[in-house]
């Protein structure tokens, strides 16, 4: 038995993991049966099983890559789990219509679905997380090579470091070694590739990044593959700041990637998040005083001034608005042309009480409740930095394509506080924009938990 077949055996995942679904799902059924249907009901039967079992095939036939994907997110699988369970519930009504089978109440209906809703989506959460667990303990690996030693292979191979991806990087190819690119990290040449890979006899993926003028490199590079087995990927050359998915189209012969649109551009996923936006600013802005009293008679007695301090700051497409937050500073000239940095002589000791358990944050929620900002978006910035950063970083603009927020994605990976080198800034930006490209519900609520760990543990950066 060859090394090849044995790793190809994590083939067999997507099998395994769509047999556990219906068993799962007969489980959930079942459980429904037990807990909730009367014997009158008629819903435990094997028709009604078979009906439940037939509903699942189209969640199959759709999202059986979601569930084995390499790169995905825990939100993103969440989110398809309940886009699954309305696709069931549509697929068993109407095939419960074409049978005419008319017998089931409302009642146990809406318990079934209930129970589904909740069982499937933390089924596929276990299984997730099953699934990344066993590929950072090395099982279900590929090995790949990367063709290039330039920005966007060095970008490629930093996105693959991450052990639950699944990924075994063996190295880089390219025509001659680069003086950057360490030793470790460099395999062979061209010339040497193909005698390279019947050496190794191990490799799955090959992922091709050069610039498609050195056209004599890609058929070499095809023809080792389609003689060795492996996989070959080309790698468009994309901008870093451009993280969204890309369908591939054709123009005759021509094959052309299309952006999706950003999910936030839908006007149904807009409501969504407004709606959320609205109701949890409102409860938060009832309870309000109990915060707002103390922390109000603290910073009265820290310093002279206000309690709340408003801030010109870029919002949705560019436009200005007033940002509240808590006065945690003496009141000084330089306050909107100046970061706050970590022991800076501006903050008063209530001040930095407040910066470091980011409740000079909370009246922001005003400016939520307002429509000016959102829970979860790309933190705001003064006016004077984004006239900076426009110049400085490529697409600095795009981060104001949504409303800002509260908290963000790029502050739940670190990259919150001051930005003293450009490259940091870049970073929050290129989170920003991933942010952007990448929206869905869950991934906000996944922000606004992390973003409460963070506080109550206390952040470094938050100065």
């Amino acid at each position: 038995m060859t090394k090849r077949t044995i790793r190809n055996y994590g083939n067999l995942i997507p099998a395994m993991v769509v047999i556990f679904d219906f068993i799962v799902l007969n489980c959930l059924f079942l459980t429904t049966c037990l807990l909730f249907t009367r014997p009158e009901d008629q819903f435990f039967s094997r028709p009604v099983m078979m009906l439940v079992n037939l509903a699942y095939l189209p969640t199959v036939y759709h999202y059986w890559k979601v569930r084995v994907d390499r790169t995905i997110h825990m939100d993103r699988v969440v989110f398809t789990a309940f886009k699954a369970v309305i696709i069931h519930l549509v697929a068993f009504s109407l095939l419960c219509f074409a049978v005419k089978f008319n017998q089931i109440p409302l009642r146990t209906f809406g318990q079934f679905y209930g129970i589904l809703a909740v069982g499937m989506p933390l089924w596929w959460a276990i299984s997730r997380g099953i699934i990344k667990s066993m590929r950072r303990r090395g099982r279900n690996r590929r090995n790949i090579i990367i063709i290039g030693t330039r920005t966007t292979a060095q970008r490629l191979r930093d996105q693959i470091s991450d052990l639950s991806y699944g990924y075994n990087f063996l190295g880089f190819v390219d025509e001659e070694k680069p003086e950057e690119i360490d030793d470790n990290d460099f395999l062979c040449t061209i010339n040497e590739l193909e005698e390279t890979v019947k050496r190794m006899h191990n490799i799955d993926d090959i992922y091709f990044t050069i610039s498609g003028e050195k056209s004599n490199l890609m058929p070499l590079v095809t023809r080792i593959c389609d003689n060795n087995f492996i996989n070959f990927f080309y790698v468009l050359r994309i901008s870093r700041f451009l993280s969204r998915h890309y369908e591939m189209s054709q123009i005759g012969t021509m094959p052309v990637a299309a952006a999706r649109p950003n999910p936030l551009s839908r006007i149904s996923n807009r409501i969504i998040k407004r709606l959320f936006d609205v109701v949890v600013s409102s409860i938060f802005l009832i309870f309000f005083p109990l915060i707002l009293i103390p922390v109000a008679i603290a910073i009265k007695i820290s310093s002279p001034g206000p309690i709340f301090f408003k801030q010109k700051r870029t919002g949705f497409m560019g436009e200005e608005f007033n940002c509240w937050k808590f006065r945690t500073m003496r009141v000084n000239k330089d306050a909107d042309k100046k970061q706050a940095t970590k022991d800076d002589s501006r903050k008063t000791k209530v001040g930095t009480f407040l910066r470091k358990t980011s409740i000079d944050e909370l009246p922001q929620f005003i400016n939520v409740w307002l429509g000016d900002m959102s829970i979860v978006g790309p933190r705001p910035h003064m006016l004077t930095h984004t006239e900076q950063y426009a110049r400085l970083i490529d697409q600095y603009m795009v981060r104001h394509f949504i409303k800002p927020g509260i908290t963000g994605w790029a502050q739940v990976n670190g990259y919150r506080g001051q930005t003293e080198e450009l490259w940091q800034m870049e970073k929050r930006v290129e989170y920003d924009v991933w942010y952007i490209e990448n929206w869905n519900f869950f991934l906000d609520i996944k922000i606004m938990v992390k973003t409460i760990i963070n506080a109550v543990k206390g952040e470094e950066n938050a100065f």
